[in-house]
């Protein structure tokens, strides 16, 4: 029986979209995922979002009536320069130019940013006013992406969100705090680390898929939004904090190679305009994510 409600979610199998799709389901939506790999033929369909006649044929199959786009290359550290761009800005112009050529557009399209766009601003509280200065291919390509997308708010529902770090269970330990998790799971002695004063604003990916479910429901676009937990954690505090789990205080050693140039000691986001749009924002206390990852990944 055909559902009412049927979401294309892009970047469907990577860490936020496994959370997102049980979350989708739960709430009525029949979820089709779109990439390269799909494991479940029913609910998938595979192509490759640079290729713009793939993406075309794909969205035409599905006629999705809401989009969530998390596909990227989100890896800041890699290697491929271009690759950024290619995935980032002309994955995402594929999607859009297939979906506004929908005889029945979407109800929504959420498009998911970040808030590396903003680079390393001179405040403590970043909203959506402070004027983005990407510092790596990443953010940059995700800026690019970002304007582009508003050339198409006109054509379609649109929302694009910034969020801020986030993490959880599932998340793979190349990204920091899986990564400090990972070795007090393994009970090493010893983690390399930079500076571990560095404050940052840290969600559980939970919190953030929730919210996208909502914002995907809501009444919102032709926006950017932040999306953040409003407060922020040291490196130092999370390592305490995983001491008390765990058990057991791990020997940090500084690698100079992991500690960045002027890097600004403090920043988190504002959920001023997200509190606005949707009910449920990122409140989740970050110990109780972190015992989550310890046990998923102890057990796992």
């Amino acid at each position: 029986m055909a559902q009412d409600k049927v979401a294309l979610v892009t970047g469907a199998s990577g860490f936020t979209g496994r959370h997102l799709v049980g979350l989708l389901r739960s709430r009525g939506f029949r979820v089709v995922a779109m990439g390269n790999t799909c494991a479940d033929a029913a609910d998938s369909v595979a192509c490759d979002l640079t290729d713009r006649d793939a993406v075309r044929d794909a969205v035409q199959r599905v006629q999705p009536t809401h989009v969530v786009h998390l596909a990227a290359l989100s890896f800041v550290q890699h290697g491929d320069a271009r690759a950024f761009y290619d995935v980032n800005v002309f994955g995402t112009l594929h999607v859009l130019d297939a979906l506004a050529g929908l005889a029945k557009v979407p109800a929504k399209v959420l498009v998911a940013s970040s808030a590396n766009v903003y680079g390393t601003p001179d405040v403590e509280v970043i909203d959506e006013g402070v004027c983005p200065a990407p510092v790596n291919h990443y953010a940059c390509s995700k800026l690019a992406m970002e304007h582009m997308v508003r050339n198409c708010f006109d054509k379609l529902p649109i929302i694009v969100t910034r969020p801020f770090n986030y993490t959880g269970p599932g998340q793979d330990e190349r990204f920091l705090v899986p990564k400090i998790v990972g070795h007090y799971r393994r009970q090493a002695r010893v983690i390399e680390l930079g500076n571990l004063d560095v404050s940052r604003d840290f969600s559980d990916v939970r919190d953030v898929v929730q919210v996208y479910a909502e914002l995907l429901e809501s009444d919102a676009r032709s926006c950017v939004v932040n999306v953040c937990s409003g407060t922020d954690l040291s490196l130092r505090e999370i390592l305490r904090m995983m001491s008390e789990i765990a058990g057991y205080a791990i020997e940090v050693q500084v690698n100079p190679a992991f500690v960045r140039p002027n890097e600004i000691a403090r920043l988190r986001g504002s959920q001023g305009l997200l509190r606005q749009l949707v009910s449920r924002v990122p409140s989740t206390p970050f110990a109780s994510t972190l015992r989550a990852m310890y046990e998923d990944a102890r057990h796992g």
